[in-house]
């Protein structure tokens, strides 16, 4: 049977984004083999069928020397494992990993799934990462990108050729009969935002914060929920002790983090991602998949989700007036208004952001290289 790596920076992303890819690579007759920073998702992923193996990761930090210590550990396992492809997604295991795995001559398929802080900001450490890109990508087969401005970007910048790119937009997809509708039973009374998301600044939680002030003062019957990971290795991260205090202003409700975002969704009258910059987030798919109604910035990954007035509203970039003029909206629209956003965004998903259809891209693509 052949072996096919598959390696990020968290085994949280995999577990939480590509498991259904992996079942159906299982189904398949794959034997899938994982490489990701230790925590509990490891040994779920372990549960599900696939061996597991544990690499040090520096996702916050920018020694070099730490960076190459994990180019060395993948190598180490490249070679123990020998696998028949490599899939490498987020940014260190796409540079790094792929330097072990054209070393070692394995075909790899990687996936762009964000350009992270380096890319918001043009300095050295920008021009560093993207020279890091040109040369690790240069043997790669196929590298895949989750929107038009990342893929537009690496082509004119001419950090990879552009016949070994693929664009997909909607990344892994939306799985629509486990994503379904639901209606909202509790806090009836109450207008609920949502954001999820991990908990760092670059996923537009200050602005988020800042526009909850603003609309509370004309709405005050109003609920701004934050659901993710806390303290997560990024420049931008937030503590709980910041948002303990946006608690205690009334500010907003903090839920945690959770395996299963359904019954958040499902409780919500509308999800909420004024990002920075994504790949292609699929909190809004999910989001759009259970007929709730989005707002996001209009920036590479999000405004590709969004259907200005059909399916929720787009706003600017680190404007946190815009962001609450748009919830303002949202909030004055009638119910039967809301619900047809709803109904436009699930229509949506099914026709392009399937499960079903992206996997089908995936198996095909990995089939022609081994």
């Amino acid at each position: 049977m052949k072996k096919i790596v598959i390696s990020s920076n968290t085994s949280w992303f995999i577990y939480n984004f590509r498991l259904p890819l992996i079942k159906h690579l299982q189904e398949k007759g794959f034997l899938i083999e994982i490489i990701a920073p230790f925590d509990e998702y490891l040994e779920k992923l372990g549960n599900e069928g696939c061996s597991c193996h544990e690499i040090v990761i520096d996702n916050k930090g920018k020694n070099f020397l730490k960076d190459i210590k994990t180019f060395l550990e993948y190598l180490s396992l490249y070679k123990k494992i020998a696998p028949d492809l490599t899939f490498h997604f987020t940014i260190k295991p796409v540079i790094y990993g792929s330097f072990a795995s054209t070393f070692l001559k394995i075909p790899t398929i990687n996936t762009i799934t964000g350009l992270g802080t380096a890319f918001l900001k043009q300095n050295l450490l920008n021009k560093i990462v993207k020279f890091l890109y040109f040369i690790s990508q240069k043997k790669v087969q196929k590298i895949i990108f989750l929107n038009r401005d990342d893929y537009t970007l690496f082509i004119q910048n001419k950090i990879i050729k552009e016949e070994k790119s693929l664009l997909i937009q909607g990344g892994e997809g939306v799985d629509e009969t486990f994503f379904s509708p639901q209606k909202k039973e509790l806090n009836k009374t109450k207008f609920v935002f949502l954001l999820m998301a991990r908990m760092i600044y670059d996923k537009g939680i200050g602005e988020y914060v800042e526009a909850s002030k603003i609309v509370k003062e004309k709405y005050p019957n109003t609920s701004f929920q934050l659901l993710g990971f806390t303290d997560v290795q990024n420049p931008s991260a937030i503590t709980i002790q910041d948002i303990k205090k946006w608690e205690e202003a009334n500010l907003v409700e903090y839920l945690g983090k959770t395996d299963d975002v359904r019954p958040y969704i499902a409780n919500s009258d509308c999800v909420v991602l004024p990002s920075y910059r994504e790949g292609s987030p699929r909190t809004l798919l999910e989001a759009l998949s259970m007929e709730r109604p989005i707002i996001a910035t209009d920036v590479a990954g999000c405004r590709e989700m969004v259907r200005n007035g059909e399916n929720g509203f787009l706003c600017e970039v680190k404007n946190s007036k815009d962001l609450a003029d748009k919830m303002i909206q949202m909030i004055e629209l009638g119910k039967e208004e809301r619900y047809a956003m709803g109904k436009y965004g699930r229509e949506m998903v099914k026709k392009e952001f399937s499960i079903k259809t992206i996997n089908k891209t995936y198996i095909e693509m990995i089939e022609s290289l081994i």
